[in-house]
């Protein structure tokens, strides 16, 4: 695999691990121990039995949790502090044949990383204020099958999962943007005060 392949997985494992990072790890432990891909150094401890197991039963908590509304947004919340840096390591480490993970790459996979969790956590704290439970639900099956997908994408052809990624983010930012826009102004038509009605001319 050439470097820019590596180049491009690393980027995909961080913006995948902003939204379902317990699935990302199991997903890319589960690669490497069936010998789908070559694991770098740095990312073999992703293949031990432990991590596996440990990544899974949480990947199945998350699951569950992330399809109740409130608890989802709450989850998302808690998640920051292990999304971002498991999306800078993994970027990092892929980068790494030596095992020795460099601070740019740190960098950007936390930046990539921080960015799809935002872009998640935001859409569905937005979600939450509509009192359709089925939005909520479709949004978190379709993000299970976005990371499935790309991680399976990646691995057969990573530019392609890439340009997905970029239009799968262009979508969320703009659905963000839309809610928020038609949430602040159903927010200020109910705070203007009422208008007085015309008095009737005699």
């Amino acid at each position: 695999m050439t470097e820019a392949h590596l180049f491009v997985i690393g980027i995909l494992l961080a913006w995948m691990a902003g939204i379902r990072v317990y699935l990302t790890v199991f997903g890319l432990g589960l690669a490497g121990v069936l010998g789908w891909l070559d694991l770098p150094p740095a990312l073999q401890v992703t293949q031990s039995w432990w991590v596996l197991g440990t990544a899974g039963a949480l990947a199945i908590a998350e699951f569950f949790a992330d399809k109740i509304p409130g608890v989802d947004s709450g989850w998302d919340l808690l998640h920051t502090l292990a999304r971002v840096p498991a999306g800078a390591f993994l970027a990092a480490a892929t980068l790494s044949p030596d095992g020795q993970l460099n601070g740019v790459a740190l960098a950007a996979g936390g930046g990539i990383a921080l960015t799809s969790h935002l872009l998640k956590s935001g859409s569905r704290a937005l979600m939450n204020t509509s009192p359709e439970p089925v939005s909520n639900m479709t949004a978190s099956i379709t993000e299970d099958a976005v990371v499935v997908g790309g991680m399976a994408l990646a691995l057969a052809n990573p530019v392609l999962a890439l340009v997905l990624v970029l239009g799968v983010s262009l979508g969320l930012a703009l659905l963000v943007w839309w809610t928020w826009r038609k949430l602040s102004r159903g927010i200020r038509s109910l705070m203007q005060p009422p208008q007085p009605s015309p008095t009737p001319r005699e």
